[in-house]
């Protein structure tokens, strides 16, 4: 395909407040995976400004009406991560198309963004672009973490013996004692210093912890 289908792209989801998360070729079926998603909170307010909170997913709801559009203009398939039975492998893709890692918590960290960022979107294009770039190869920077302060700053130890205890975690969200977790964002995720200046603004913390929760806070 020509030269300039990711640049063109990007500009397209830069007023969304989205942007490419890299990609990768497979000769099997002749095809590229593009993975769009977002970073800290530039994705925010233009979401914010069209929130429709008659819809039970929100951002689901938001994503899916902003990029049908635009895989349709670039002729590409789109597969959306929260769209199953049958989930696509965001994480899997994810690995082997960006520079990101399994984190002690759970989320994948990223050497520049931390925990701050999200995929919320595949395009597969037929053919190989020729504008695709190589994989970032960058080490994770859990590898010189020592301390893990991500691990010991939950106040409900949801993430001893390497396992997160949903559970756990719900039950003190939902609680008095939850309060600060629940207005301001996870504090294991907030004290990972990996990418603090792209941490994800108040509203949007609490936005994703409304609906991690499943419930009004």
């Amino acid at each position: 395909m020509g030269g300039h289908v990711l640049k063109e792209l990007a500009t397209q989801l830069e007023e969304l407040g989205l942007v490419l998360r890299g990609g990768f070729y497979k000769e099997a079926p002749n095809a590229t995976t593009i993975l769009i998603g977002n970073v800290g909170s530039q994705l925010w307010k233009p979401f914010a400004n069209e929130i429709d909170w008659s819809n039970p997913h929100p951002l689901d709801h938001w994503t899916k009406l902003k990029l049908d559009p635009i895989a349709n203009t670039f002729k590409a398939k789109v597969i959306y991560p929260f769209v199953g039975p049958d989930y696509a492998p965001f994480q899997t893709w994810a690995m082997k198309a960006d520079c990101v890692y399994p984190s002690p918590v759970g989320p994948l960290i990223h050497p520049d963004y931390g925990l701050w960022h999200a995929y919320r979107a595949a395009f597969t294009f037929e053919g190989q672009l020729a504008d695709l770039s190589n994989r970032d190869t960058r080490p994770s920077p859990c590898e010189a973490c020592v301390e893990k302060p991500c691990i010991s700053a939950c106040p409900v130890h949801a993430f001893d013996e390497g396992n997160f205890d949903a559970s756990i975690c719900m039950d003190h969200i939902s609680s008095k004692e939850g309060i600060v977790c629940a207005y301001n964002g996870c504090r294991s995720r907030l004290a990972c210093p990996v990418g603090e200046e792209y941490s994800y603004c108040e509203e949007q913390m609490r936005f994703h912890m409304k609906k991690y929760l499943r419930a009004d806070i």
